[in-house]
């Protein structure tokens, strides 16, 4: 939760205002609306909270703002899906009153550590930020009905260190030292705190964690995990990582995200090196957290950038989650990096598809738009050889989104310069690059090596992931005339093309 958005608005309790119903259409069927992104019915939606997933079912909790389309007023947004790709809006979870309800997380007490299961009920506790004027201090709720109801705890704050900015908790079970483990944020000093508690009620602090770069931006929404390393023929070879949310500076301009990998004792992260790696080259990526209670990491973010966030063209909604992302770590000759693809779940919405091998003079485009015609959002796997290639989304007279790779400057790009509609705001138009080589053999019998971009496409936004060696991920909106963009391939260096529908999540 940005500080510099609370000038903004005022604050009114929560009880003395009905929230505000927007007289238009809410069906999930927008021409901004994301089809296989999860948003609010309406209204204001940004940071993620309290992933968890608890007898069959995943919760998505969000910043939300029941009052209105822009952020204020924080309570938490409550949806539940059953595969991660189908999502049930329920009613609001953690409400404000005299506290607004920030970012934070839930954990499922299943040795009922904190006292609150009653009758063999097990709990779902949340950890939160509750913000009052200059002050910012930890609280607890939980629910004992999978979480449809949260009762707050009496004994709020857990944890008040008498500061302005001390926000976003996220906590989890430390199976080594026996303790549930926080880690939350200074905002201002680019710090992360740790702390341990026995009960999840009485914390103490215990370590900390920082690198200070006058680049980047305050730190925000912190998600300390262990993840798997790749190559790994056991499978129980993992290392720590810790995301962290940047407020501005971030590669491709604005928020974004950094991560650190190393090792953590439940008391003291030591990261391998303090070298700044971005989590995604995009815009659009910020403030993603782990799911807890799950066998594997698997990550949300919320798709916007605080340049914008406010100005986005969208309604009766605005703010959009990222699809669900595993991650794994990948060994490289200068240390380790992190690896992020779509969930497994994705195959809950994957429909048909068509493979198109590329032959030179031969047009392809007709063959491809006529695939994807009746689709809501599809896959692109578009594979090529080391030369240039990609695909424009074509939404209108000079419109176009073009999404390749660049061999001469050795990059992936996404250009939304000339996306459509780019909102109000002049940091909406962009181009964004990440660096990706595609190594060679000196073996000139050698195959010539392929690079696939697999790309996500929505009504609104477009996923980028690229395999390699050091792979990377790009997240950006786009807001297009037409919601059913025309595809033109490009580059002689392009081999295949392979096109999945994807079934609405809404439906």
């Amino acid at each position: 939760m940005l500080r510099f958005a609370l000038r903004l608005f005022g604050l009114l309790p929560f009880f003395l205002i009905q929230p505000v119903v927007a007289q238009t259409d809410t069906a999930y069927n927008q021409p901004f609306r994301n089809q296989v992104h999860f948003s609010p019915r309406q209204n204001w939606a940004n940071d993620p909270n309290g992933l968890v997933f608890y007898d069959g079912e995943y919760h998505l909790f969000f910043q939300y703002n029941p009052l209105g389309i822009q952020w204020g007023h924080m309570t938490w947004g409550h949806a539940v899906s059953n595969d991660l790709m189908h999502w049930k809006e329920l009613a609001p979870a953690i409400t404000e009153d005299t506290v607004m309800a920030f970012s934070g997380s839930v954990v499922v007490d299943e040795r009922n550590t904190s006292g609150f299961g009653s009758e063999g009920k097990v709990p779902m506790v949340a950890v939160y930020t509750g913000h009052r004027k200059g002050n910012q201090s930890q609280f607890l709720a939980y629910s004992i009905d999978n979480g449809r109801t949260w009762i707050k705890y009496a004994g709020n704050p857990i944890i008040d260190r008498q500061q302005p900015d001390f926000r976003d908790p996220n906590v989890f079970w430390h199976e080594p030292s026996g303790r549930w483990v926080m880690s939350v944020m200074l905002p201002q000093e680019q710090k992360a705190l740790f702390y341990q508690s026995s009960d999840l009620k009485n914390w103490s602090e215990v370590g900390s964690f920082s690198v200070r770069n006058k680049a980047l931006g305050i730190w925000e929404c912190p998600a300390l995990m262990p993840v798997p390393v790749e190559d790994d023929s056991t499978g129980r070879t993992k290392k720590w990582v810790m995301l962290v949310s940047v407020g501005d500076g971030a590669v491709a301009g604005g928020s974004g995200m950094q991560y650190f990998v190393g090792d953590f004792d439940g008391k003291k992260f030591v990261p391998q090196d303090t070298v700044t790696r971005f989590l995604d080259y995009g815009k659009d990526y910020y403030a993603a957290i782990q799911i807890n209670n799950l066998d594997r990491p698997v990550t949300i973010g919320w798709m916007n950038n605080w340049q914008y966030a406010n100005d986005i063209p969208t309604s009766p909604f605005r703010g959009s989650m990222t699809l669900p992302r595993q991650l794994s770590l990948r060994k490289t000759a200068t240390g380790y990096v992190l690896h992020q693809t779509l969930a497994d779940e994705i195959k809950a919405i994957q429909g048909n598809e068509t493979q198109i091998s590329v032959i030179k003079g031969i047009d392809h485009t007709k063959e491809a738009n006529e695939f994807v015609n009746d689709a809501d959002a599809y896959e692109l796997m578009i594979r090529g050889s080391m030369g240039n290639f990609g695909v424009r989304l074509k939404t209108g007279p000079n419109e176009e989104t073009v999404i390749g790779y660049d061999s001469t400057r050795q990059e992936i790009y996404v250009d939304r310069t000339k996306s459509g509609k780019l909102t109000n705001n002049p940091k909406f138009a962009a181009r964004t690059t990440a660096p990706f080589v595609v190594s060679s053999s000196s073996n000139p019998t050698a195959p010539r090596p392929q690079l696939t971009l697999h790309i996500v496409v929505d009504r609104a936004s477009v996923e980028v992931f690229v395999e390699g060696q050091e792979p990377v991920t790009l997240t950006n909106q786009i807001f297009p005339a037409s919601t059913k963009p025309q595809l033109e391939f490009f580059g002689k260096s392009l081999r295949s093309i392979e096109i999945r529908q994807l079934e609405s999540g809404w439906k």
